[in-house]
């Protein structure tokens, strides 16, 4: 076998379909893409949407409601949860630091507290938002908070 002895196995290949190169091709005349319209044109393009006429579902369904771009969205712990977390994790500190090495939160996540449940153990937070009754519970508790911006 030498390289100019070579090519490829039988019935691997097949010949491109030359459209639109006359009569004699057997393709000729309107190259296998109908009479008239936009698809036998030159530079047809498929809109994503068309239903070939019909009115788009985008259009047939109503819109609903809005979504407002400046709401603030907080990973929400409350003080039951933040004891258990304590127990398990032997938090002195509770900040987004700990909570995100331990895989509890996100990077970029917001963090907040709420006052629902006890909590026993004296913890320094630093976190981003707490509720009224939630401070007032921890530092009953002999802790402090710090807010970060």
């Amino acid at each position: 076998m030498k390289l100019h002895n070579l090519k490829p196995a039988e019935g691997s290949t097949h010949k491109e379909k030359r459209l639109g190169r006359g009569e004699a091709s057997g393709k000729g005349g309107t190259s296998t893409k109908g009479n008239k319209g936009g698809q036998s044109r030159a530079g047809y393009q498929r809109k994503n949407a068309h239903e070939g006429g019909q009115m788009p579902i985008q259009r047939r369904i109503p819109k609903r409601g809005f979504k407002n771009n400046n709401r603030v969205e907080y990973k929400v712990f409350n003080l039951g949860q933040v004891d258990q977390l304590v127990e398990k994790y032997g938090f002195t500190e509770f900040s987004l630091e700990n909570l995100y090495i331990n895989g509890l939160i996100n990077r970029t996540d917001l963090v907040k507290i709420l006052g629902n449940g006890e909590l026993k153990a004296k913890v320094t937070f630093k976190i981003n938002a707490i509720s009224d009754k939630a401070k007032a519970a921890i530092e009953a508790a002999g802790g402090s908070v710090e807010i970060l911006k």
